[in-house]
């Protein structure tokens, strides 16, 4: 038997949040899969995972006023593509963002951007350890002194 060994690739993204009447709701992407998630992207040379994740974040919903609130781990999954076993490992940080208005990149096959309470976010989001990223930022939200 062979073994095929996997290539690894490693990405950051957040969870973007903004509070809508004393509670957060959260941002979701949908991808070109119609699958609904977190923006993230590859990690280059020499990049800080949370710069990552900021750069991205903001190239994929359009939104410039990002706050990184808290780190939210990684979570890791296998994929194929173009018949090669693919290892991925994505951080995650808490972003806070005062401002509503969206703009999927649409170049990039992000076919739309929606704000939802936790709740409904859990219910859209497509991946399982998604939605335990989405768990976490609701715990660190929730942590978070209020700003007066």
């Amino acid at each position: 038997m062979v073994r095929t060994r996997a290539t690894s690739e490693t990405s950051a993204g957040g969870v973007v949040y903004r509070m809508v009447h004393g509670q957060p709701v959260f941002l979701l992407i949908r991808d070109s899969y119609k699958n609904w998630g977190f923006p993230k992207g590859h990690i280059e040379e020499g990049e800080p995972p949370d710069e990552t994740a900021l750069r991205e974040v903001a190239e994929e919903t359009g939104l410039s006023d990002l706050s990184v609130r808290g780190e939210l781990g990684a979570i890791d999954w296998f994929f194929r593509f173009r018949g090669k076993l693919i290892h991925k490992t994505c951080h995650f940080y808490l972003m806070e963002s005062a401002s509503a208005k969206t703009h999927p990149q649409r170049d990039e096959g992000i076919t739309a951007c929606k704000w939802l309470s936790y709740d409904d976010a859990k219910e859209h989001v497509s991946y399982e350890n998604a939605r335990d990223v989405l768990a976490r930022a609701l715990a660190l939200v929730e942590r978070l002194p209020v700003e007066r």
